[in-house]
């Protein structure tokens, strides 16, 4: 009978390479297993969600998760599925991405050391640190021929005549560093499974051949398949760049907004990856959305699930309120209510004209904020036609030829929102 993680794994699409017998290892009883975070940023972002969750699953499944962060191997740099060499980071930047980093892990993992498996946290550097050339080429290189080391893929593709640029020295040692991450794990923590993206396949074979060869042991191995989109553009990117799990990078609304925005073909995948519905509530769920695929049922689901898994109920509700205020299913009261960020978020790319804060102190009348002041509109005739025609909001609320626009129209203190008709909307930035 195959074990339950790895059945887990399988019909929710994240199993893509698994070592022989690893199904029947993790049936014999608790195992520790680990998966390897590069601190190339103080935060992760939804690429290693993947990882996470595979993390998540395996603890939930009995087992003991170890989340290893790079702190040495990220001095390096790994070339797996990279055409070039990437910037090295200082010894500053690494230990400030490597505390935000461990923060982020604890909100999804159980690190209580009073659980049946609490989840483990270790950082290479310490390990790694005092451990000079002369030692680790005497009793790590040894071990692994340069024959083995470049038949990986990962160095094949670098070395090939139609590689752009070669391999560093430093980056062709990075197998071996993370194969002795393998073998340190295996000989401290009793660690005999390790999982990662199917780009790491090459790097996590050495290191169960090094413990095969060096420690006399057996390991094991599980990767997952790197997530794709149905239309060819990289998962986890948008226009502006990452989506973080950091709200400080990426806002809860956008977010949100990102997996809403997912296609129905990507829908049907994500809701098996990135969520832990079960199997009959995801088949029952992904029915009633090719049934009625423009009420979006799958990409509302799997919004709210992710955003409440990386940030909390308070700014899931944040983000679903920010989403209606641009389809007019929302109040003025849940406008006033937005962070600055988020309102920023929701109204991004609208044009915007800067005032003085003290233009509101006796009240400025409508007329002019929507003409002169602003620019909005383009002449007092047009604005009192809008305002005739009941078509002019101030913060969604409609309003007549006798509003006064005050400090109490403020949001967040220094926005107020006007609209024309339903789509055409002005920020008047008040300093």
């Amino acid at each position: 009978m195959e074990n339950s993680f790895v059945e887990e794994l399988r019909w929710r699409g994240m199993l893509h390479d698994i070592m022989p017998d690893t199904a029947a290892h993790l049936n014999a009883g608790k195992t520790a297993g680990y998966i390897g975070f590069d601190p190339t940023a103080d935060s992760l972002h939804i690429g290693s969600l993947v990882q996470i969750l595979i993390l998540m699953h395996y603890q939930r499944a009995g087992h003991q998760p170890i989340a290893l962060v790079g702190g040495a191997t990220g001095m390096i740099g790994d070339p797996s599925g990279k055409s070039d060499e990437r910037n090295l980071l200082d010894a500053e930047t690494l230990e400030k991405n490597i505390a935000g980093i461990k923060a982020q892990l604890g909100r999804f993992l159980d690190f209580d050391t009073d659980a049946a498996n609490p989840a483990i946290l270790v950082n290479n550097f310490d390990w790694m640190k005092n451990y000079t050339l002369i030692d680790f080429s005497r009793e790590i290189g040894k071990h692994i021929t340069v024959n083995y080391m470049m038949a990986k893929d990962s160095v094949k593709k670098r070395l090939g005549t139609d590689a752009k640029v070669g391999m560093s020295f430093t980056e062709f040692t990075y197998q071996l560093l993370q194969g002795y991450d393998f073998l340190h794990l295996y000989k401290h923590y009793n660690c005999s499974l390790q999982m990662g993206g199917s780009d790491q396949w090459g790097n996590i074979t050495t290191g169960t051949e090094l413990i095969r060869r060096k420690a006399g042991g057996k390991a094991y191995a599980i990767t997952c398949p790197l997530i794709t989109k149905a239309d060819g553009t990289k998962f986890g990117k948008t226009e502006g760049g990452n989506i973080w799990l950091d709200k400080a990078r990426t806002s809860p609304y956008k977010f949100y907004q990102y997996w809403l925005n997912a296609s129905d073909a990507d829908a049907e995948n994500y809701i098996k990856i990135f969520t832990f519905l079960t199997k009959e509530e995801i088949e029952s769920l992904i029915t009633e959305h090719r049934a009625s695929p423009h009420l979006r049922l799958l990409q509302k689901r799997i919004a709210e699930e992710v955003t409440l898994l990386v940030h909390s109920q308070n700014d899931l509700d944040n983000a679903i309120k920010a989403s209606n205020i641009l389809f007019g299913r929302s109040t003025s009261d849940d406008l006033l209510a937005l962070d600055a960020a988020t309102f920023l978020d929701v109204f991004e790319g609208v044009p915007q004209a800067e005032l003085s804060k003290s233009t509101l102190e006796d009240g400025l009348d409508i007329l002019p904020a929507l003409v002169g002041e602003s620019g909005f509109l383009s002449s007092n005739g047009e604005a009192r036609r809008a305002l005739k025609e009941n078509s002019i909001a101030v913060n969604k609320t409609k309003v007549g030829a006798d509003k006064k626009l005050t400090e109490a129209d403020l949001i967040n203190s220094t926005y107020i929102l006007l609209q024309r008709g339903k789509k055409t909307y002005f920020i008047l930035k008040f300093v």
